[in-house]
């Protein structure tokens, strides 16, 4: 099985590329955030997920090992194939992901070619209790252990945080991280104001 592969990008066509790996030109099928990761005038890698099917054999690339194994991830769930997991892939990072998930942002899922409403709660719900896990290739980004509930104060922070133009992944996350550090009891307005300590810029 091909784990990586290292070369130049020769070209790119409709759902991934050709990497030339010294002189042998590999068809990888990859989400566009990987295919632009690639350098155009020097070597690149791609972490290769093979799959193996009676007709097939299958490249699929990522531009780091998160990717990939968000990849897996997805394809584990019922009606997401490899084209899909690629389309969500090249919607979101895995750090976006993975706080879509926690913020239960249908929207910032159908996003993704062929995620309709029914599949993006069948995501919702049956990757919540696996994101802890996942890799998001970002240190800086620390996925909470408590969910953002979809009432109550931390809600209010989130509504609030919107409000203010910040994109819900991100305003979801951050706000989960600052209840879970604060604890349950925090009022709204510190936990509002501990929120945009951590999203201001440094």
């Amino acid at each position: 099985m091909i784990g990586k592969l290292t070369g130049r990008l020769d070209s790119v066509h409709e759902g991934g590329c050709i990497l030339d790996v010294n002189g042998v030109g590999y068809l990888v099928a990859a989400s566009s955030r990987a295919v632009s990761a690639l350098p155009q005038d020097a070597k690149g890698t791609l972490w290769i997920e093979t799959v193996v099917r009676e007709d097939a054999i299958t490249l699929y690339g990522f531009a780091d090992a998160a990717e990939r194994d968000w990849f897996r991830l997805l394809t584990g769930i019922q009606g997401v194939g490899p084209k899909v997991a690629l389309g969500l892939l090249s919607a979101l990072s895995p750090r976006d992901l993975a706080a879509a998930i926690l913020a239960g942002d249908r929207g910032s899922l159908t996003r993704a070619p062929g995620v309709g409403p029914k599949l993006a709660v069948r995501l919702l719900s049956e990757l919540r209790e696996k994101v802890g896990g996942m890799p998001t290739g970002d240190a800086a980004f620390v996925v909470p252990a408590a969910l953002v509930p979809e009432r109550g104060v931390a809600a209010d922070a989130v509504s609030a945080l919107l409000n203010l133009g910040w994109r819900r992944p991100e305003a979801a996350s951050v706000v989960a991280r600052v209840q879970d550090r604060l604890g349950e009891g925090a009022d709204l307005n510190t936990l509002i104001r501990e929120s945009l300590k951590e999203m201001a810029p440094r």
